[in-house]
C-alpha cells in the first residue's frame, strides 16, 4: 500500500491515518512508550547522585522515555536534600519525589512508588551502585520483541561481570531461588533481584503487603498466578557492596523470605 503524500505507507500502518469528511488524511500519532523507574532510597545521601547520572544518561531504545520516582524511606542522613539538589541541576529528569515519614522498609518503599507509576512498564532500581541501568535495555528486548509481560534480570546467568564477594549470600539466594521455583513452577535462576521489568498493569493489579525485603518471593509468587503471564530472564551485571559500603539484607531477612515463599507459594495466600 502507497503511503499518502509525505507519509510513507510504514508510517500510516504504525501511527494511524484519520480522514476527515472531505477526504484529507492526517496523521494519528502513537504515544511514545514510557519505562516508570522506581527507586526506594533509605540513607543513600553520598552515592544516590551517582546512579541519577547513569540514570540520565541511559539512551532507551525506540524513541521510550523516563518517569522517575523516588520514595525516601524516612533515611536519617542528607538523603532528601541530595535528591532535591540533584533534580534542581538536571531538569532534562523529571523526578517525581515522595518520603515516608516514618521507616516503613523497602518492600513499603516499593509499594509507594509502584502505586505512582503511569508508564507503560515499571523498572525497579536500588539507590545503591550495584546494578547497572544501562542495562535497562537488556530487560527491554524480550518487551520490545512482544514476548514478554514481565522481565527479570538475572545475577547468575550471562557473561557480564559480577564482583565476586559473599559465597554463603551467593548460596543462599540460590536455595530460596530453588524454593521459590518449587512452588511457582517457574525456573529462574534469580528471583532475589532487584532488576524486575513489570507491565504496569500486572503489577499495580497485585496486592503486595510484605514491607521488608519479603517483598522479592511475594511479588515473584504472586506475578506468576496470573493468567498466561509471560516471564523472561537475560543476564546482568553486578556490582555488589560489602557491609562497611552499605549493604543492608541480613541472614533474619533470609529466614524472612523463606516464610515468605512458603505463605505466598505454598499456602498461595492473597
Amino acid at each position: 500500500m502507497a503511503g499518502i503524500k509525505g507519509y510513507p505507507a510504514r508510517f500510516e500502518r504504525q501511527n494511524g491515518i484519520h480522514t476527515n469528511k472531505v477526504g484529507c488524511k492526517t496523521p494519528i500519532f502513537a504515544p511514545m512508550p514510557v519505562l516508570s523507574i522506581v527507586i526506594p532510597a533509605y540513607n543513600e545521601g553520598p552515592t544516590i547522585h551517582f546512579i541519577l547520572d547513569k540514570v540520565l544518561a541511559v539512551q532507551l531504545p525506540g524513541g521510550w522515555t523516563k518517569e522517575v520516582i523516588i520514595v525516601n524511606d524516612c533515611s536519617k542522613d542528607d538523603t532528601e536534600a541530595a535528591i532535591q539538589a540533584w533534580a534542581a541541576g538536571h531538569p532534562a529528569l523529571p523526578i517525581r519525589y515522595h518520603a515516608h515519614t516514618v521507616n516503613q522498609g523497602k518492600g513499603a518503599a516499593l509499594h509507594t512508588g509502584i502505586a505512582q507509576a503511569t508508564g507503560d512498564y515499571v523498572i525497579i532500581q536500588d539507590a545503591d551502585l550495584e546494578y547497572d541501568p544501562e542495562e535497562y535495555n537488556l530487560l527491554l528486548q524480550p518487551v520490545l520483541a512482544g514476548q514478554a509481560d514481565v522481565v527479570y534480570g538475572s545475577r547468575f546467568m550471562g557473561g557480564n561481570p559480577h564482583r565476586i564477594l559473599f559465597f554463603w549470600h551467593s548460596l543462599g539466594n540460590k536455595f530460596l531461588t530453588f524454593l521459590s521455583n518449587m512452588f511457582t513452577n517457574l525456573n529462574l535462576t534469580d528471583m532475589e533481584t532487584c532488576y524486575k521489568l513489570f507491565k504496569r498493569e500486572m503489577i499495580q493489579s497485585l496486592h503486595l503487603t510484605e514491607k521488608r525485603f519479603g517483598f522479592e518471593p511475594e511479588v515473584t509468587a504472586k506475578i506468576s498466578r496470573i493468567p498466561k503471564v509471560r516471564i523472561y530472564e537475560v543476564g546482568i551485571s553486578y556490582y555488589g557492596r560489602t557491609f562497611e559500603e552499605g549493604k543492608k539484607i541480613g541472614w533474619k531477612d533470609g529466614f524472612r523470605a523463606i516464610y515468605c515463599i512458603l505463605k505466598y507459594g505454598a499456602l498461595k495466600a492473597k
